[in-house]
């Protein structure tokens, strides 16, 4: 190989660096991560298409205020529903309560959205129970009919 392939390399490579090895390593920084790729020297660069953000960020409304989240991509349309969800619950917050603020309105509706999840955690806790002590009645029913029998 010579000096002006490898010169003509480096010039189509930006941010490229020669490796000891003869390889070619290019750096670039894309959403906050930095991906470094290796050509060979020998080959002729591939043109890679910039891959998809893992990242991207999405504005959210919430009781008519406009908030920019940082999403992960395959989470957007959870997010997309938790946001019309929080933005009812809000909006019904606001109905009872107009004279709150923008923060006082979101502090309530977090303690009032704690407390549902904290009650269905309790109801999940309380049929798993029931559960137990009705597989433990069926259990010893059984126990019971199998000896008169």
């Amino acid at each position: 190989m010579t000096d002006d392939h490898t010169k003509s390399l480096e010039k189509k490579l930006p941010n490229s660096q020669v490796t000891p090895n003869g390889l070619k390593s290019q750096t670039v920084a894309a959403t906050g991560a930095t991906t470094t790729t290796t050509v060979s020297a020998q080959s002729k660069p591939s043109i890679n298409k910039a891959p998809e953000p893992q990242i991207k960020k999405v504005d959210i409304a919430i009781a008519g205020v406009t908030y920019p989240i940082y999403c992960p991509v395959h989470e957007q349309e959870e997010l997309r529903s938790a946001v019309s969800y929080i933005n009812n619950y809000a909006m019904d917050l606001r109905q009872e309560a107009p004279s709150l603020s923008q923060e006082n309105l979101l502090v309530l509706c977090c303690l009032n959205l704690y407390e549902k999840i904290h009650a269905n955690q309790r109801n999940d806790e309380d049929r798993v129970q029931k559960d137990k002590q009705s597989e433990a009645l069926l259990n010893k029913i059984m126990k019971d009919a199998q000896s008169i029998l």
